[in-house]
């Protein structure tokens, strides 16, 4: 072999062996390193940093009294069911644009907002934020031409005030309702907190369903799974009544309604069978209501 051949052989040798030993150190650098949404690289360094956690609607009120954590499978309206209150209140004390935009987690206003922090900041229809003005706050000096007061008048004293009826008075007159049975037929099944948060009540179809007592129609529809056709009537700020599976709604959300008032007629809708689930709620809790309903 020539030395000018056995130079180049020995020069390709070295060549192929250094291309190998830099694809070696590329297939042994530096870990993987995840990069998804969750994650990103801090500025001028090479730590990976978390991104930060979506924080829910209202988390600062979580497990506060008088508030709603959203849990999986909820609607606005299993909500208003579930704390005693109508789906449109729930709506505008949290200024929901979409009664259907909930998400898990978000923690929501279930009792309405303080009527003296209302009263405090109200815009006017010109956009205008009124406060009321105690007597106390204008002076007469400040009003033109107002007459200095008497002494009589400054020392006469204020107006008694009627005292305000005790909590028990107040709990005994809000569950002195007078209910009445919404459908004549036989008890189908009776109260069992765990499977029937009601009764049922058998007939055919097309049977009166009447207004256990005076109240508001707070939903009529059929947006609650397993209840097919159904109206709750809100009756005071402690309980409302339930009345599913109708074949026929007779009334609107928002109408006022009398105790024996037929509100709709029997039917089966999301039932095996024609018949009127009946629930009285106290407070949003199912409760017995043979507690409430006369004998017969």
């Amino acid at each position: 072999m020539s030395v000018s051949r056995g130079v180049a052989v020995w020069g390709s040798v070295v060549l192929a062996g250094l291309v190998l030993a830099g694809c070696g150190t590329r297939l042994t650098g530096a870990p993987v390193e995840d990069r998804g949404t969750s994650a990103g690289r801090a500025a001028g360094t090479g730590v990976v940093v978390a991104a930060p956690e979506k924080v829910l609607p209202g988390a600062e009120n979580a497990g506060k009294p008088g508030y709603y954590t959203v849990k999986p499978g909820d609607t606005l309206i299993r909500i208003g069911l579930e704390t005693g209150q109508s789906w449109k209140d729930v709506a505008r004390w949290n200024s929901l644009e979409n009664a259907n935009l909930i998400e898990v987690g978000q923690v929501l206003r279930v009792v309405p907002p303080s009527t003296v922090a209302a009263a405090a900041a109200v815009p006017d229809a010109s956009g205008v934020v009124t406060r009321p003005v105690t007597a106390s706050a204008v002076s007469p000096q400040t009003q033109a031409g107002a007459a200095k007061p008497s002494a009589a008048a400054v020392a006469a004293p204020a107006p008694a005030t009627s005292p305000a009826p005790p909590a028990a008075a107040t709990a005994a007159a809000d569950d002195d309702l007078g209910f009445i049975w919404p459908a004549s037929g036989p008890l189908l099944a009776g109260f069992d907190e765990a499977r029937n948060k009601g009764f049922d009540i058998a007939g055919k179809a097309g049977d009166p369903v009447l207004a256990a007592a005076d109240g508001r129609v707070v939903y009529a529809g059929a947006g609650l799974r397993g209840y097919g056709n159904l109206i709750i009537l809100k009756h005071n700020n402690t309980f409302l009544t339930a009345y599913a599976h109708n074949q026929t709604l007779l009334v609107k959300e928002d109408q006022s309604v009398r105790r024996g008032q037929k509100i709709a007629e029997m039917g089966s809708t999301d039932a095996d069978r024609v018949k009127l689930h009946f629930e009285v709620r106290r407070q949003g809790k199912p409760v017995d209501p043979s507690r409430y309903l006369p004998s017969r």
